[in-house]
């Protein structure tokens, strides 16, 4: 009996189209995909719109922590030619922020179009052995003690039906993947009848990144670096419908209302309206299916942290589910519902922060408005504030609660210090956890470890004063340390 038990759960592990099914080919979707396939995960992605559609995105904002993520995948630098960095942002005429003080290589923020980084992790996915299904659209899904089973629309219209050990939702804030668990997304709008525009200048700005508002009106502009700027603006006064029509005009109006002047705006490329909603999932977890990116989270578009935490979203997901299909997670389940105790934490602090910030953007009563004024003089003049600030904007100051029997800095982020064998970053590349020890030592992983020892990259001090070994995670945050 407990033999044919056994090999009907095997046979239906042998049935499934493939380890792992993402939603969603967004950025959040091809990091993780391309990082489950890089770890010799059957990987089959799926996304509804079909692949040769344009792509003039919303986001444009890489930040520190993500630029970390990328290194460790080898992308960063070659991203960081597809746009400009940034080291100051000056808001609201006073607002000064440093961001060349950020403890990291990346000490900046770059500035690029979402598609250019959607372009390097496809390619990345796709070398990486993900099988790709463009113009199709997930209808439901329903889930037993071994698998997914996803109900899908191909580019023909025809179903089909594709079984994977277990799915991920990245598939945005309408996400199909959401309803189709019957999960709620609680919230509401934060800001309504944003526009955005890509456009060109015929007069150059004094500061390279300008944000100002005045009372009734806000508006925001920033340089791509190749001709092109991003400008967003927003008025109290002009309230309409996400679906009305928008014109160049509307956002020079914008812009001479907040910034004082238009600087020539001309030949727009993309032209948007859209409302920004505040809401999290209470689960990113059901059974055998997650939610990552917007999919499990949406706030303003202030702090341009959306997407920065989407993708970091992946990172801590993809190595997790790898070391549970590969078998080495002596406790999978407790590994799979660390990917929520984490990163939930993470999409609420998002949320409140960006809430932050645009509220501060829309303040127009004098008690309002002077809290910001006080507000801005603080972080300009006490140094810890700003620096933690600009930490959790981002990323670089995010951490997770340390598991029961640990201290930090068990759970925060491992700086890209250099080893005897190369940098930190470098050597995440493997996408396997790292072990740093003093010279000549060999130290025992920990107890329960979800890494196996053939597959664990050593590391060695710099330093021969240091005594301590430390075991690095794949997604660059400490998971142990001792002597």
């Amino acid at each position: 009996m407990v033999v044919d038990t056994l090999e009907a759960a095997m046979s239906t592990m042998e049935r499934t189209d493939a380890q792992v099914l993402v939603v969603g080919a967004g950025p959040t979707g091809l990091l993780l995909a391309g990082d489950l396939a890089a770890a010799g995960i059957e990987v089959t992605l799926v996304e509804r719109r079909p692949h040769d559609l344009g792509n003039l995105t919303r986001a444009f904002g890489v930040h520190a922590r993500t630029m970390e993520q990328l290194d460790a995948r080898g992308l960063a630098d070659e991203l960081l030619a597809t746009g400009t960095t940034l080291d100051r942002a000056r808001l609201f005429g006073a607002l000064d922020i440093d961001i060349t003080r950020l403890p990291s290589r990346f000490n900046h923020l770059l500035v690029t179009p979402q598609y250019e980084v959607e372009k390097l992790l496809e390619r990345r996915a796709v070398e990486a052995g993900v099988t790709f299904r463009y113009d199709t659209e997930l209808r439901g899904l329903r889930q037993d003690a071994d698998s997914v089973t996803a109900d899908l629309t191909g580019p023909d219209g025809a179903r089909l039906t594709l079984r994977a050990r277990h799915l991920v939702g990245a598939d945005g804030a309408r996400s199909a993947v959401r309803n189709a668990l019957g999960l709620p997304f609680p919230g509401g709008s934060v800001i309504r009848s944003l526009v955005l525009a890509d456009v060109r200048l015929a007069e150059e700005p004094e500061e390279s990144f300008t944000v100002k508002g005045s009372g009734d009106t806000f508006a925001f502009l920033i340089p791509f670096g190749d001709g092109w700027y991003r400008v967003m603006g927003w008025s109290r006064t002009h309230q309409v419908a996400e679906g009305a029509p928008v014109d160049l005009e509307e956002v020079r109006t914008l812009a001479r209302r907040a910034l004082g002047t238009d600087h020539g705006m001309y030949d727009p490329r993309w032209v948007s309206r859209f409302h920004s909603d505040e809401r999290q999932v209470p689960s990113y977890r059901v059974g055998r299916v997650f939610l990552a990116g917007d999919a499990a989270h949406v706030h303003s578009p202030a702090g341009g942290q959306g997407m920065n935490t989407g993708l970091q979203d992946a990172a801590n997901l993809s190595w997790k589910l790898a070391a549970v299909l590969r078998g080495d997670a002596p406790d999978p389940e407790a590994l799979l519902d660390s990917y929520h105790a984490e990163r939930h934490p993470v999409g609420a602090t998002v949320l409140r922060s960006s809430g932050a910030l645009v509220r501060i953007a829309m303040a127009h009563t004098p008690l309002t408005r002077g809290a910001r004024t006080l507000g801005i003089h603080v972080v300009n003049k006490v140094r810890p504030v700003s620096s933690r600030a600009m930490g959790m904007i981002s990323g670089i100051a995010i951490a997770y609660r340390p598991p029961a029997g640990t201290t930090r800095p068990v759970g925060r982020r491992a700086p890209d210090v250099r080893l005897r064998e190369g940098r930190l970053y470098e050597l995440l590349r493997a996408g396997e956890f790292v072990l740093i020890a003093p010279e000549g030592a060999s130290p025992a992983l920990p107890p329960g470890a979800p890494v196996s020892p053939e597959r664990l990259v050593r590391a060695t001090w710099r330093d021969p004063g240091k005594r301590d070994a430390v075991l690095v995670r794949p997604d660059g945050y400490v998971g142990w340390t001792g002597r």
